[in-house]
């Protein structure tokens, strides 16, 4: 089998936390989120390489102050990001070498588990593509203009996404490339890949596997640290 790359999305503000400092970098217990992030992937056997892509006045300080100190040697590169999402997914693409299967998850996604790539990796082998998520704990309405609700969807048919989100390197690579100059916007990568007609399988991820995008996301996010891992993680 070929190798296992991941790439992990550095490069936002984070403009919902109100901080003015990129999200990736606040602390939890005393370590950044990012760190988090990149020790899960570190510690997975079947990842092989990690290309890190972080905002271009930031890559010197991910190199010297999360590689470097914290000696995450599987992060082979750190790139530049781009002004939209899918262009950082993009040059992380392209700073891959050698790759069969692609990871592509959020560095404020610090409570993924060696169980969640795993499964990953084996489901993108299978159908080419794939995401794990979770279905939605609270009943979704449809809202109209006026803020009045037009009827309420079935839960077990919905499934809120998150990330990894898993790939054949060469599909995922053409698809991409294939839409960076079209006008659409793309919240995330498997919508690049539906977009020409590839099916998407859909995985189980973990409640816990949140994006910290808010001041309340921190607070749970601790709170997932010291229940999962006590004080010394």
């Amino acid at each position: 089998m070929g190798k296992n790359c991941a790439i992990i999305l550095a490069a936002g503000k984070g403009k919902r936390m109100g901080t003015g400092i990129n999200k990736q970098f606040l602390l939890m217990n005393n370590k950044p989120i990012l760190y988090y992030t990149l020790k899960v992937f570190s510690e997975c056997d079947d990842i092989h390489d990690i290309i890190l892509v972080a905002a271009e006045n930031e890559v010197e300080y991910c190199i010297k102050e999360i590689v470097n100190e914290n000696n995450f040697t599987k992060v082979s590169k750190v790139v530049a990001g781009g002004n939209e999402r899918h262009d950082s997914v993009l040059n992380g693409l392209k700073a891959i070498e050698e790759c069969e299967i692609v990871l592509i998850h959020d560095g404020a996604r610090p409570f993924v588990d060696s169980r969640i790539l795993k499964d990953g990796i084996m489901f993108a082998r299978i159908h080419g593509a794939c995401a794990c998520g979770v279905v939605p704990k609270d009943t979704i309405k449809i809202r109209d203009n006026f803020n009045l609700s037009k009827g309420t969807l079935n839960r077990r048919e919905l499934f809120m996404v998150q990330t990894p989100q898993c790939f054949k390197y060469e599909l995922i690579l053409e698809c991409h490339e294939k839409i960076a100059y079209e006008d659409i916007v793309i919240t995330d990568d498997t919508m690049v890949v539906e977009k020409f007609n590839n099916s998407v399988y859909l995985y189980d991820g973990s409640y816990d596997n949140i994006k910290i995008t808010t001041p309340e996301d921190l607070i749970i996010g601790e709170k997932i640290l010291f229940s999962k891992y006590g004080c010394n993680y």
